[in-house]
């Protein structure tokens, strides 16, 4: 749920945070019922299977407080109603808990009858068991606690910003209850002992030579612990004040609050210093790639990809070029429409071409927030009701696509993303943020109007708002691991898995909705908004190959920039030329955050592209087994009733149902 590179550069604390998720982690919903395993797997599954599941399940909620909080594990059981209050436990002796019930779940499950093939259980005892094989391997064979410095220095911020996103509307701005901000102000005292055991861990990862790339030291590490340092100790006591008001417990909350806010900021400050002194951050070496046989292992265990390296690196390049060949058509047609005299010939003409288009409609760009504003809301009302239209989805009535401002604290971190409410619990609400500019043109300029529908499709309609709306409605038919973000929510730590079924989904919805109809060949969009959905499909195509190269030793890092300002911002050698051309550095240093971003997070650039590939093969193949019977809605409500895993658990089932 990342906000488009071509649209804006973005903050450099974005890198340092990582806090964007649809990360990873999408509406307003109206609740179900807290999630269940659904009947029909439970009817199928072999005898002690469901309570395998179940005791696992709850255990990685216990392990991982902040990925319960993400989840609203308070809101699933009794048993985590004080895991808000928690961060996980890193000390050698936490850490050897986890690893012990890992491997007696993953001994349960080989001894427990396999389920029917094609059956609901079936596919949970697969993903259950790649989960586990993945979170020992993190564990044991890679030992990620001892360099995964984004982890130590995400986990703490989310976890505080998602329970106050969560909590209980008290009216009048206010929110939360006494319970609610007591289980805040534990979590902030419990941040120097979390620090205490990074340093540990870190310590021993240098002594073993396990060590953190100098760009995630220094991007991550120290950057991000001095912002921490300052939201603890500045910006979450203030914003906490206004939420607390003048309640009864308001006073004495918020003292607690401070205290443990300076404690933690201390311990941050401290934690940046550790790095600074332990790391050196001038040395050459990369030490981001994954290597073939750890990437390859990945893309089968944690994304139920069959793929080799080799394949998807080729794989890449055609669906680089597939997008390009689509942006040159459409470009050249809009340039003719708009009189531009714009040759597309030669290959550079052609990226000269895309780049003078774009420059031509940035020109279209909001006055002030309040435009900005207007045409986001416009637009979504708008694909809303095509979607009515065009019998994509069972769209209630009632349903509204909200965009509400980015709150101040998320800021300087994010200029739009999807944040969605915990599936678990009745309190939060799903939320789609758009930055305001303060009227700044130079970031308004950033958002031109043919950008804004694509945008809106992927992070709202149909894409991750109606997406998790959907599945929290029919949680009850979604098994409870098909939530789970084993490992962390979003950084080095996450397995990647859910991000196949939501980034894809989200991917699969702007290009929904440009499929043709009679009178409108772009379908929703407008000829110059289909030009920015290409470079969204654009974008997730390079990074197929990106990925795939600097993890793999096929590119470096250098290598891995160049490929992306050529292939996605149409300006080749943008960064040698960067010292003497301004546009050429903006291109220059967007790139450099996009392929930092993918050096920190094997596997994950790729589930876009791969996740939707996935759904629109799902689609053609269910076609053609439905014949006339086929309807594109029921398709998608099937889909989608699957929760967030890959496809490739579930499509032979699915096929077959």
């Amino acid at each position: 749920m990342d906000r488009r590179d071509f649209l804006a550069a973005g903050a450099q604390g974005a890198a340092a945070f990582g806090i964007l998720r649809y990360a990873t982690a999408c509406a307003p919903r109206t609740r179900a019922g807290s999630p269940a395993p659904a009947a029909a797997a439970d009817a199928a599954a072999p005898a002690g299977f469901p309570a395998l599941r179940d005791r696992y399940f709850l255990q990685v909620l216990q392990f991982n407080p902040v990925i319960s909080t993400y989840l609203g594990g308070d809101g699933y059981s009794p048993a985590l109603a004080d895991v808000n209050g928690r961060l996980r436990d890193y000390t050698a002796a936490g850490l050897e808990r986890e690893r012990a019930f890992y491997r007696d779940v993953q001994a349960e499950l080989e001894r427990v009858p396999r389920a029917e093939g094609g059956s609901a259980a079936a596919i949970d005892q697969a993903v259950l068991a790649a989960q586990v094989r993945f979170l020992l391997h993190e564990l044991d064979e890679l030992r990620l606690h001892e360099r995964a410095v984004d982890t130590y220095v995400a986990e703490p911020f989310r976890g505080v910003d998602w329970q106050i996103q969560q909590m209980e509307d008290a009216g009048n701005g206010l929110l939360g209850t006494e319970g609610e901000w007591d289980l805040v102000v534990r979590r902030v005292a419990a941040v120097p002992a979390y620090l205490a055991a990074a340093r540990a861990n870190l310590l021993a990862g240098k002594q073993r030579g396990n060590l953190p790339d100098r760009r995630l030291v220094q991007l991550d590490g120290i950057e991000g612990s001095d912002a921490n340092a300052e939201y603890f100790r500045t910006t979450l006591p203030k914003t906490a004040a206004g939420y607390l008001g003048a309640r009864p417990f308001a006073a004495a909350t918020l003292e607690r609050l401070r205290t443990a806010g300076e404690a933690a900021a201390r311990a941050w400050s401290d934690f940046s210093r550790f790095l600074g002194q332990t790391y050196d951050l001038h040395e050459t070496v990369d030490r981001f790639p994954a290597g073939e046989r750890e990437y390859e292992w990945r893309v089968r265990n944690n994304l139920h990809v069959q793929r080799s390296a080799a394949e998807l690196w080729e794989y890449g390049a055609a669906q680089v070029a597939l997008y390009e060949g689509k942006i040159y058509a459409v470009a050249e047609e809009i340039a003719r429409g708009a009189n531009l005299t714009v040759p597309f010939g030669t290959a550079a003409e052609q990226r000269a071409g895309v780049r003078a288009v774009m420059a031509h409609l940035g020109k279209d760009a909001p006055k002030n927030d309040e435009e900005l504003f207007r045409w986001y809301r416009e637009t979504a009302a708008r694909l809303v009701q095509y979607g009515r239209d065009q019998g994509l989805f069972d769209v209630p009535a009632d349903y509204k696509l909200d965009i509400v401002p980015t709150p101040p604290v998320l800021q300087s971190t994010i200029d739009a993303a999807y944040y969605p409410a915990p599936p678990f619990k009745k309190t939060g609400v799903g939320r789609f943020y758009l930055s305001p500019t303060h009227d700044d043109p130079a970031v308004l300029a950033q958002n031109p109007r043919a950008s804004v529908a694509d945008l809106c499709a992927h992070e709202g309609f149909p894409g991750h708002d109606w997406h998790f709306k959907y599945m929290t409605q029919h949680a009850r038919e979604i098994s409870n691991i098909r939530w789970l973000t084993p490992g962390s929510v979003e950084d080095s730590s996450s397995m990647w898995e859910d991000s196949m079924a939501a980034e894809g989904w989200g991917l699969y919805a702007e290009e929904l909705m440009a499929q043709p109809v009679a009178g409108r060949p772009y379908g929703v969009y407008s000829a110059a908004e289909y030009l920015y959905m290409l470079q969204g499909q654009l974008m997730r195509a390079v990074r197929v190959r990106v990925d795939v190269g600097i993890h793999t030793g096929r590119m470096t890092f250098d290598q891995a920039v160049d490929y992306f300002t050529e292939h996605f911002s149409f300006y080749p050698n943008a960064c040698a030329q960067a010292a003497s051309d301004p546009a050429a550095k903006a291109i220059c240093d967007a790139a450099r955050r996009a392929i930092y971003r993918y050096s920190k997070w094997p596997t994950q650039a790729i589930t876009y592209n791969l996740g939707k590939n996935e759904i629109v093969q799902l689609r053609e193949a269910y076609r053609r087994e439905q014949g006339a019977t086929y309807s594109q809605k029921e398709f998608h409500e099937r889909l989608m009733r699957q929760g967030t895993i890959p496809a490739g658990y579930f499509r032979e089932a699915f096929l077959r149902a």
